[in-house]
């Protein structure tokens, strides 16, 4: 099965690269994109703890896809959007910069949470560390000021919380464009997630910014939200990819049951949105990785 949506602790999953290598490999996951934020720094470890795994146990192999999730704004919220097989080389020198504003929006977080009484300490970072908002909410729960990270965010740090600061101004065009002249396949990040916009309205202007899929396979899609999004791809030639957009297990680790679907399966409602997502939870098949491949290579011909 595929899960092209995964996050390490190289930006805000919980799991360390060959950790999250082992849990995709239990879970039946074939192949597994590592798209952190802003940062490509997972990659190495995740490769080497696949090349491990297959070496150590035979006929379990998993083919790692690397990616990111870049963070970008359109009409004032976060949108993300993915890029899949980037040249590594001219990519990461512009992600450095989206990393250092990452830690400056993070420290900004954290003077606003001074500033109305609630002092953190910021955890240590490597460089190649993207720092965001559940870091912050960790970091409150460490200082007794929440309970759980899902109690920082609804206090003090959601969309519309007292320490929220937005990303630096970075649109979703400029991202579009950056992950193209980097060999990568830009596919946008649950469109229905999206707050600043419809999906109707916002669709056509990322065709031609020149998006080239779309991922239609979310957990928080509703099926009518995955029908609509593949009429889009089929009107506009988009790519369709999916994954659980997973980032370690919840905290009350009941994501230990993923559940079943599949690319024509029943999605959860919105209003299932805060349950608790495993990997391979919507087991789509391998069949949506050859184009994006194909789109990759097509990308590097031209360069």
């Amino acid at each position: 099965m595929l899960d092209l949506h995964s996050h390490t602790t190289f930006s805000d999953g919980t799991l360390t690269p060959t950790e999250l290598v082992a849990a995709a490999i239990a879970a039946g996951v074939k192949a597994l994109a590592i798209t952190d934020h802003d940062t490509l720094a997972g990659w190495d470890e995740a490769l080497e703890a696949s090349e491990k795994a297959s070496k150590e146990a035979s006929g379990e192999t998993l083919e790692v896809v690397p990616g990111v999730e870049l963070s970008t704004v359109e009409n004032g919220r976060s949108l993300h959007i993915l890029g899949f097989y980037p040249n590594r080389t001219r990519l990461e020198p512009p992600l450095s910069e989206r990393i250092a504003g990452r830690r400056r929006r993070a420290q900004q977080m954290a003077d606003k949470l001074a500033a109305l009484g609630y002092p953190i300490e910021l955890p240590a970072m490597s460089g190649s560390m993207a720092p965001g908002r559940p870091h912050l909410a960790t970091a409150l729960v460490k200082a007794g000021h929440a309970t759980t990270k899902r109690e920082a965010f609804d206090r003090w740090l959601g969309d519309h919380g007292p320490a929220y600061v937005q990303y630096e101004k970075f649109s979703a065009a400029e991202g579009i464009q950056l992950l193209r002249d980097c060999g990568a396949v830009p596919v946008w990040a649950h469109p229905y997630l999206f707050k600043g916009s419809t999906v109707d309205a916002l669709m056509l202007k990322l065709v031609e910014a020149g998006l080239m899929g779309v991922e239609v396979y979310h957990p928080h899609h509703s099926p009518s939200d995955v029908r609509r999004l593949e009429e889009y791809c089929h009107r506009y030639g988009l790519l369709m990819t999916g994954g659980s957009d997973y980032h370690g297990p919840s905290e009350s680790k009941s994501s230990k049951s993923a559940g079943k679907g599949g690319a024509n399966a029943k999605q959860p409602s919105k209003k299932q949105t805060d349950a608790p997502v495993g990997l391979n939870h919507l087991q789509l098949p391998l069949a949506l990785l050859e184009p994006l491949k194909q789109a990759a290579t097509g990308l590097a011909y031209h360069k």
